[in-house]
């Protein structure tokens, strides 16, 4: 997808995919109400975000453009983790060492760099200002 114009969905609809890779413009209510439909169908694809990011970049919104970058590279990330991720990131629930070890895990698993970078910004403000489990 190139240049991505907002609306995408107006702009770009052929070329949007749902997680399972159903194409956006075959999931509808008549999909549903005949039970085509499954979970991943409604889940949103890594390539719909960055495309999304780019748009936001385009018109001057840098960090919700870095938002979605982050959030596409979630999209592979497991539901279970992700409220185990929730939970470490939460003051006083992870030490250093284990938040480091999320990070690792992020970037090396899920080839996920741009939340591991983010993971250690948030330890290194953890230990700072003392949010860091004892």
């Amino acid at each position: 997808m190139s240049e991505p114009q907002y609306p995408l969905m107006e702009h770009a609809g052929e070329q949007l995919y749902a997680f399972s890779g159903k194409r956006l413009a075959d999931i509808n209510s008549e999909a549903a109400a005949r039970g085509e439909l499954s979970a991943d169908d409604l889940r949103i694809h890594a390539d719909t975000l960055r495309a999304q990011a780019q748009v936001a970049e385009q018109a001057g919104y840098g960090q919700l453009a870095a938002n979605l970058r982050r959030a596409a590279e979630l999209t592979v990330v497991p539901n279970q983790e992700m409220l185990q991720i929730y939970e470490l990131l939460r003051p006083n629930r992870a030490t250093f060492e284990q938040l480091m070890q999320l990070a690792n895990q992020l970037e090396q698993v899920y080839k996920a760099v741009e939340n591991a970078r983010f993971v250690r910004e948030a330890a290194e403000v953890y230990r700072v200002r003392g949010l860091l489990r004892r």
